[in-house]
């Protein structure tokens, strides 16, 4: 069995974001990591892995994007991933989230062809766009099932058997691999990687593809046929100092009024 897991290089939250001139996010002047929500995807794969014992299960990590992407792989590679496979090419620039599932699907299944894919386990949603629509348009272009938001993963042979939860209930569905799954931040914490990890990652194969060797055109993809487009961005406005509001004389909560009447807060 080889379970495919999608992960994704974002923009480090902590770092100073920025929009390139075609108002795409700069994904390469600044520091990224693995999206936070798709460690989660790895550490169920490598859970799932570890549940079923004596069973030949390999981990595969799939990424697209440019070069500096590819250190989202190495990190699930350091977790315990088994192999890497990143699709990079210009012509990807841009691409929206129908692109990248048209990207993803045709990178699933080169690997299904040569190594196998019963099961498919993406993040929630990125960090970075939160859309949460990748699971969903991956399944449909793959002709699978899907099986989203999943909070406990339970599998034996090829049922699974997931619960997601909603406000005030929790919801049981089954299926049969292959499909897709996608995982909450309540599925488990995701394990860091240790030194014996990282040195073992070196080592693991980390294959890079192309559009071409996916069979993809060039014009199916990036900002120019991408369905919605930022138009303009405005800097956010450095912060100000607050206002003091002292109250010797009793006068205090109607100035705080006041205040919270100006700002349309009430």
């Amino acid at each position: 069995m080889n379970i495919v897991v999608c992960v994704k290089h974002v923009p480090d939250a902590t770092a100073d974001r920025k929009f390139e001139d075609d108002f795409t996010v700069d994904r390469v002047g600044v520091d990224g990591l693995l999206s936070e929500l798709d460690e989660y995807a790895v550490e169920q794969a490598l859970q799932f892995r570890e549940k079923r014992e004596g069973e030949e299960i390999t981990v595969t990590a799939l990424t697209v994007g440019p070069e500096k992407a590819a250190d989202a792989v190495r990190k699930a590679l350091q977790m315990g991933a088994d192999s890497g496979v990143h699709v990079v090419d210009d012509a990807i620039a841009g691409s929206d989230y129908i692109a990248t599932s048209l990207v993803l699907a045709k990178a699933v299944e080169k690997i299904k062809a040569d190594a196998g894919a019963d099961l498919v386990i993406c993040g929630m949603a990125s960090t970075d766009a939160s859309g949460s629509v990748v699971p969903a348009m991956l399944a449909e272009r793959l002709g699978l099932p899907q099986v989203t938001l999943a909070s406990v993963i339970e599998s034996q042979g090829d049922q699974i058997r997931i619960k997601r939860d909603n406000e005030g209930s929790t919801e049981v569905i089954g299926a049969t691999l292959p499909i897709v799954l996608s995982v909450t931040d309540q599925s488990g914490e995701a394990r860091y990687p240790s030194f014996k990890g990282i040195m073992a990652a070196k080592k693991k194969p980390l294959e890079t593809w192309s559009l071409s060797d996916l069979g993809v055109d060039a014009g199916e993809v990036g900002l120019s046929v991408a369905w919605s487009q930022v138009e303009d961005t405005t800097e956010r406005p450095p912060r100000t100092a607050g206002e003091i509001v002292t109250d010797e004389d009793g006068s205090g909560a109607g100035a705080l009024v006041d205040f919270l009447a100006s700002k349309k807060f009430i």
